[in-house]
């Protein structure tokens, strides 16, 4: 207990609270404040050594041309990140379809992951440089052949995590539902999902990052056939013409999606998580 200027009593445990609650202001206004501070400072420095330098636009453009070309070009880039967002969403929910379901026949049916999970780490560890040539060949359409690379890519961390997940269940919790006459069906909706629902999330995080990367990577090689797919063949016609101002404002875009994807992927896992997950649980 702590007497106050007039005479009362006050609990510690409230100037703890307080002091808490002070911590934890402090600590989220420095989660946002100091990424923009180190951002604005490293944009800084960029503009002072293209200024006090003199270096061409050509090899490095100042921050302030990228600015106005992204302004300029907002027509062009605006469509082309559409495009690419449409990649990455598309594949990104092809991986959660198809990786779920593989996961889930893979651990009901040693069967089915003995036969089938060679050929997806086989596509893992193919390259997708070396495998958008061949797609490009075979599918006339460039946008699905772009996607199906992007699939290829996002697709195994879903796979692997959820099958991990749906194998982490608590043994003596299936012998508890065994005993209690469980279902195969009961058994996956309420011991094995509830427990490879971490798992997924993280591997939709991943996934998330890489179906953009693969994305990027297709659009990259089928974009030289001069379809414009998306972002990455816009900064890549930029490169052959060097404009690095809209080379640059592309780049950026594409960092901006990434962040915007990881942010969403965060969110949810947050959300499907805080309640119950010790993962995601504040500590006192």
């Amino acid at each position: 207990m702590s007497i106050t200027d007039t005479g009362t009593e006050t609990p510690l445990v409230d100037q703890e609270e307080l002091d808490r609650a002070r911590r934890e202001k402090i600590m989220r206004m420095a989660r946002w404040l100091l990424p923009s501070l180190v951002l604005i400072l490293s944009v800084l420095a960029w503009h002072l050594y293209v200024t006090i330098a003199e270096v061409p636009h050509y090899i490095l453009p100042g921050p302030g041309l990228v600015a106005q070309k992204m302004v300029e070009d907002w027509p062009l880039l605006w469509p082309a990140m559409v495009i690419t967002g449409r990649l990455t969403l598309l594949a990104l929910l092809m991986a959660v379809a198809g990786g779920v379901v593989l996961a889930v026949a893979f651990t009901q049916s040693k069967w089915a992951e003995m036969s089938f999970f060679p050929y997806a780490v086989i596509l893992q560890v193919t390259p997708v440089v070396a495998i958008a040539p061949l797609l490009q060949i075979y599918i006339d359409n460039a946008f699905m052949a772009a996607l199906l690379c992007a699939w290829i890519v996002a697709f195994f961390p879903i796979l692997s995590n959820t099958t991990i997940g749906l194998k982490s269940a608590d043994h003596n919790l299936e012998d508890l539902f065994s005993i209690y006459g469980a279902t195969r069906w009961q058994k996956l909706r309420y011991l094995y999902a509830p427990t490879a629902l971490p798992f997924f999330l993280g591997g939709l995080k991943i996934a998330g990052g890489l179906a953009l990367i693969g994305a990027v990577v297709a659009e990259f090689v089928i974009g030289r056939a001069g379809t414009g797919l998306g972002l990455a063949s816009t900064l890549l016609e930029a490169s052959y013409r060097f404009n690095f101002g809209r080379l640059y404002a592309a780049l950026i875009l594409i960092s901006v999606m990434g962040v915007v994807i990881f942010a969403l992927m965060s969110t949810i896992s947050y959300l499907a998580l805080f309640r119950w997950h010790e993962s995601a649980l504040k500590r006192e």
